[in-house]
């Protein structure tokens, strides 16, 4: 006998429970023949299931070496899978098994539905790109009836529920339903009514996205009116409820991942966001490649929550633009947490539902625009490296996307950001480059007058221009927009270090990497300038050695190291700082840095002149 394993990845296993060395369309042909009602197919069929975008008589051939492949491989067994005759290809029932036996077991409702729910949630074919058309058709149609018959199922299954296991079981099941069809109100309907009802929907309501358009003149339809309304997109937002981590597993992790599991199913109410189910969530959790993963499920938005001693810490992360837009604490404490379970469930439901509503503005504009919002996402990446060529490489992808839509408000922020960037990294004073960063960040500002990016790049440009009091304005208002946005707080931490402030600095920096605790290389250096300038040398040289990408912080490490007398550590900086940019000095340095008060100025001179720049 042999085991067909169709669900992940496709695979043909010996009784031994030895993977068995197999040709990919080989193993296409026998699930084909495996999911048919004869288990039988010509061979014209077959070519054409296999090769149908090349001419006939290359799809006989090639099924002709196919089955050539397969019968020297399978010839030292006693059984073969395949029976071929001249005109047709067998499958023997007799020596194949699979995966796919389980939906057609009998058995009790509830055991039968916990196997198709944990064998249709690692996906049917997973591991395989579709080669041809009817490859791709056969496999949707496969997905489509697994997922009637989990349905099916569910239903058969939602009778014998009878204790809370029971309801795990059935809510998980539910969940995987719903990401999948989110319109099937009966499968809702019944999962709020096994878990005690909610009254989210009467409370927050169902609002629904709108997107206004006006008629022009010649009968089209243009951005900007209310006269005439279109309906929300059928494609709804999703939502990935990341569950929580802890530098320590007990008992209190287990409840916080009970308490995340009831906000999955509360949110099951909100008809306009499809949730994905837990197991997909427990998959990007585990991923060293979040992002990646996120993107490819085309997930707009995160829940990430961490448990540790002061609770459970939620934020919610608007993937697009990596925008934290709403974060809070809930004590979880084991005195408590048996009673206010459901309620801080609920709390919890409301807060991201609410925030979910008024950002949907926001993800209509950057799913309305696909092309100039992927090349938006490409300039963003390269932005992540501080390195001239990262710089201008993600310029280039920022014009790119204003080429395909001239008035892309966050493409503005991102070539402000370069034209900063850059300025920081030459340190020659190019004041042509901040004004030109100015300029895109006040456009950005013109289209978009309520975010909060283009405030921020308003202020970071008038930093470095010299006006610190307009920079810490613009910084303010930008925090005010989005209180949550780690990024925002970062530059407002950095506007304050210059700003002479360098202790309300280090505490803002503290909070932006609390709020995205994987923090980029700019958040540690901006706390390491701020521990500079508060004498925390020992501090500021541990910062600079966290950041992944040490080279714009070579300077204010080599500083440190000398302010301690460390001379050693004082050179090797700034041996690397030199390497970087061999014509760096030190007075012109410090004419163009801005700095409120003249004692900031001395004491990074003393800095770096011990170091020996």
């Amino acid at each position: 006998m042999f085991h067909l394993q169709t669900f992940g990845d496709l695979r043909l296993i010996e009784t031994s429970g030895d993977p068995v060395r197999y040709p990919i369309k080989g193993l296409l042909m026998m699930a084909l023949l495996y999911t048919g009602p004869s288990r039988e197919l010509s061979r014209y069929e077959l070519a054409q299931f296999l090769w149908s975008d090349v001419e006939p008589e290359q799809t006989r051939l090639n099924l002709r070496k196919l089955l050539s492949r397969i019968r020297e491989m399978d010839g030292a067994r006693a059984e073969l899978p395949f029976d071929f005759t001249a005109t047709s290809v067998r499958l023997d029932a007799q020596a194949v098994s699979s995966d796919l036996d389980i939906f057609h077991a009998g058995g009790a409702p509830l055991e039968r539905l916990k196997a198709i729910a944990e064998l249709t949630q690692r996906g049917f074919i997973g591991n395989i790109k579709p080669a041809t058309k009817p490859i791709d058709a056969w496999i949707r149609a496969q997905r489509d009836a697994q997922a009637l018959q989990l349905r099916q199922a569910w239903l058969d299954a939602l009778p014998e529920v009878h204790n809370p296991g029971d309801a795990r079981i059935i809510s998980s099941a539910a969940l995987q339903i719903l990401e999948r069809d989110p319109n099937d109100e009966q499968v809702r309907a019944l999962l709020h009514q096994l878990s005690g009802g909610s009254s989210l929907s009467e409370r927050l309501g169902d609002r629904p996205a709108r997107v206004e358009v006006k008629r022009s003149a010649a009968g089209g339809e243009a951005p900007g009116d209310t006269e005439h309304i279109l309906p929300a997109p059928l494609i709804l937002p999703r939502l990935v409820l990341l569950p929580p981590t802890s530098k320590h597993a007990d008992a209190g992790l287990a409840l916080a991942n009970a308490l995340i599991e009831d906000v999955t199913i509360e949110l099951c109410a909100v008809r306009n966001i499809s949730i994905v189910a837990p197991h997909t969530a427990g998959q990007i959790r585990r991923d060293s490649e979040k992002a990646a993963i996120v993107a490819r499920h085309s997930i707009a938005y995160l829940l990430d929550t961490r448990f540790s001693e002061e609770g459970l810490f939620a934020q919610l992360i608007y993937f697009p633009t990596d925008e934290i837009i709403w974060a809070n604490r809930f004590a979880m404490t084991p005195d408590i947490l048996p009673r206010q379970r459901r309620l801080i469930a609920q709390q919890l439901t409301l807060s991201v539902a609410s925030e979910l509503a008024e950002n949907e503005e926001e993800r209509l504009r950057f799913e309305a625009n696909p092309q100039a919002y992927h090349s938006y996402l490409v300039g963003s990446s390269l932005m992540s490296k501080l390195t001239l060529p990262h710089i201008r490489r993600a310029r280039k992808a920022f014009k790119q996307s204003l080429a395909h839509k001239p008035d892309f408000s966050p493409s503005f922020t991102g070539l402000a950001r370069t034209f900063t960037s850059e300025w920081l990294v030459t340190a020659q004073g190019d004041n042509e480059l901040l004004h030109l960063a100015e300029q895109h960040a006040l456009r950005a500002i013109e289209r978009d007058p309520s975010s909060a990016a283009g405030h921020r790049e308003l202020g970071v440009t008038k930093l470095y221009l010299g006006d610190v009091d307009a920079s810490v304005a613009a910084l303010d208002l930008a925090e005010e927009l989005s209180p949550h946005f780690a990024d925002v707080i970062y530059s407002h931490a950095d506007t304050l270090v210059h700003a002479s402030r360098p202790g309300d600095a280090l505490a803002k920096i503290t909070k932006a990497i609390s709020l995205n605790p994987l923090a980029p290389d700019a958040y540690l250096w901006c706390a390491a300038g701020a521990s500079f300038f508060l004498e925390q040398y020992e501090e500021a040289v541990a910062y600079v050695e966290a950041m992944k990408d040490k080279a714009p912080a070579h300077r204010i490490a080599a500083a440190s190291c000398a302010m301690i007398g460390d001379r050693k550590r004082a050179l090797f900086h700034r041996q690397r700082a030199e390497s970087i940019n061999p014509v760096f000095d030190v007075e012109k340095w410090l004419a163009i840095v801005p700095f409120k008060e003249l004692w900031q100025k001395e004491l990074y001179r003393e800095g770096l002149l011990r170091a020996g720049f």
